[in-house]
């Protein structure tokens, strides 16, 4: 995800303050590394290294870097490990260019090896440097500092921004494809950022970047452009009056729900990621010639292991062993070997259990990949090769924008393992605000319907039925109610009998398997419950069904996934009404460090 922040002021002065206050308001975007340059009109100070704000602007002494321009920017490891020389700000080959930028450059690799062959200097293996080198190839053919950073945005694919400056020079560039970029007006100066809290201390007076945009900031005015014609775009400035707070939650009352709405940029990013990756190959070979294959997570990870050993079946015709951590030791250990591959699932990369289940199976010579949020942790470190998720900082305790992404995954390396076109899985992070919207006024009527209830089963079946599991640990999680997620056919061998007059049961229904979710709907409703189906418009659940929460029209292992966002946005919705804080629910950790 990362955070950048550029200002340009009317004069040479002491920066490092301004830079570390910006960075501290934008650590949620990522803590890996932290770096900050300033400029002025004879040289660039560039400062960075691994850890968190205080102790890198501390240890390199942030605070006394002078300039009239300066950069900051705070690093979530995707490309390249968390290290000095992967931090960002970055140099190109003379020393005379600084830039950073934040997303991900998904043909990194291919880049770097152009850059290497045409003489340029390669420091590191980070896409930030990638941005900076994309410019200095067309400054060095001759071409002006702004046509230079147009065509440099024809080369990068991914989603991101990035800022860049020249040492002689008075301004900063800065361009916007996918990520966030805003732009602050004040006096005597003007600034940048991915995000508006690392703004409105310094100015509420700002103006909003879109994709294909290129900026010049100058101390008392900026111009924006279009990357495609270089033509001049008229924008008026807008003036912020939201509360610090508010900005920092994105306008939403609670960071679950902005998490939640984020859902759609992360799952475009990791798709990205993904395509532009060079190991996956590797990864996948191993995975198709493993004897056997887990997945072994905790919890909400578990869950998208679940889907992935569903999305591996019925797409790629391979056998997947899903497991709880725990278990692992006790059910598979004595049995697995070097001809065993797993797959560890943490989205913090600390996950105690996770982290014991791999170093047992590392032990008896299983091959062990990772699936984590966060670049850096222990996970990441200890097995030979991890898919980042791209999230960025997942703040809410429940989490939402992980789970989704691991099994946008898992989806993903389904479809890379048939041979099947991943292009059809690009509609994902569309379908996801559409399912947004359509759901959100169904939702809240439910919502308000089975409040008062304490005890609920949610069910699914096939690709649902992890699905139906998450949905109902987030109902626990946030809501205190017991909520059992379940295979619906197993519904009637015995809980049925819980089911009294108005009693809630939730069906996800995959849309390959209506008939059958429907003929669990009415064991439920012919009792006196009410059944609450999540699907796509079909004839049968809207006759059968007491209420019909519907989902946009798509593949059945896509339906699933789109399926828990309803499931989130309910129990969110009653753990609000119910006056509980979704963030931090009782009891619970986002990184269990504990057997």
């Amino acid at each position: 995800m990362c955070g950048i922040f550029g200002i340009v002021t009317d004069k040479e002065q002491t920066l490092g303050p301004i830079l570390i206050e910006a960075a501290r308001r934008l650590t949620y975007r990522g803590y890996d590394s932290v770096g900050a340059a300033t400029l002025n009109g004879k040289k660039i100070d560039l400062r960075k290294d691994t850890g968190r704000v205080d102790e890198v602007a501390v240890k390199y002494n942030f605070a006394e870097m002078t300039g009239s321009r300066g950069i900051a920017q705070l690093r979530w490891a995707t490309f390249g490990e968390p290290s000095q020389v992967n931090a960002q700000p970055h140099l190109d080959s003379d020393g005379d260019l600084v830039g950073a930028h934040n997303g991900n450059v998904v043909n990194n690799f291919e880049l770097r090896q152009q850059f290497i062959a045409e003489g340029l200097t390669i420091r590191s293996q980070n896409d930030g440097e990638t941005c900076v080198h994309a410019v200095e190839r067309y400054i060095n053919k001759g071409y002006e500092f702004l046509d230079a950073i147009r065509l440099a945005y024809g080369d990068l694919q991914g989603d991101y921004a990035f800022v860049i400056g020249k040492v002689s020079d008075d301004k900063l560039y800065a361009i916007k494809k996918g990520s966030g970029l805003v732009v602050g007006l004040g006096e005597g100066f003007t600034c940048l950022s991915s995000d508006l809290p690392s703004i409105l201390p310094l100015t509420r007076k700002i103006i909003r970047i879109q994709d294909g945009e290129i900026i010049t900031l100058w101390a008392d005015r900026i111009e924006l452009r279009s990357v495609k014609d270089g033509k001049i775009i008229q924008r008026a400035p807008e003036m912020v009056t939201e509360s610090m707070d508010a900005v920092q939650k994105g306008g939403y009352p609670h960071f679950m729900l902005k998490e939640i709405h984020e859902q759609s940029q992360v799952a475009r990013e990791v798709l990205h990621m993904l395509a532009g990756s060079a190991e996956l190959q590797g990864v996948l070979e191993k995975m198709r010639t493993a004897r056997n294959l887990f997945f072994i997570g905790c919890g909400t990870s578990y869950h998208a292991c679940l889907a992935g050993a569903v999305y591996f079946a019925q797409i790629a015709g391979r056998t997947v062993i899903p497991v709880l951590a725990p278990q692992f030791l006790p059910q598979y250990i004595l049995t697995v070997n070097h001809e065993d591959v797993g797959l560890f699932v943490s989205q913090s990369g600390e996950t105690k259990d996770v982290l014991t289940a791999l170093q047992a199976a590392e032990a008896r010579g299983m091959t062990a990949f990772g699936l984590a949020n966060v670049i850096g942790s222990t996970l990441t470190k200890a097995t030979s090769f991890t898919l980042p998720l791209c999230c960025g900082y997942e703040i809410s305790v429940p989490a939402t924008k992980t789970f989704t992404n691991q099994v946008v995954t898992f989806l993903y390396l389904a479809y890379r393992l048939a041979g099947r076109d991943t292009s059809e899985l690009e509609q994902i992070p569309d379908l996801m605000d559409k399912t947004l919207e359509m759901v959100a006024s169904q939702v809240a009527v439910v919502a308000s319907e089975i409040d008062k209830w304490n005890d609920m089963y949610c069910l699914g079946y096939g690709a649902t039925y992890p699905i139906a599991q998450e949905g109902a640990l987030k109902l626990k999680e946030i809501t205190y109610a017991h909520c059992e997620g379940m295979l619906s056919t197993e519904f009637k061998h015995g809980p049925l009998s819980a089911v009294t007059d108005g009693f809630p049961i939730l069906f996800v229904a995959p849309p390959d398997n209506v008939s059958l979710i429907v003929s669990g709907i009415n064991e439920v409703t012919c009792r006196g419950g009410i059944a609450i189906a999540i699907g796509e418009e079909d004839a049968r659940l809207r006759a059968n069904a007491s209420e019909l929460i519907v989902l946009p029209k798509s593949t059945p292992q896509i339906s699933a996934l789109l399926a828990v966002l309803p499931l989130q946005m309910l129990s969110y919705h009653i753990s609000v009404a119910r006056g509980y804080d979704p963030d931090f629910p009782r009891n619970l950790s986002k990184t269990l460090t504990v057997d």
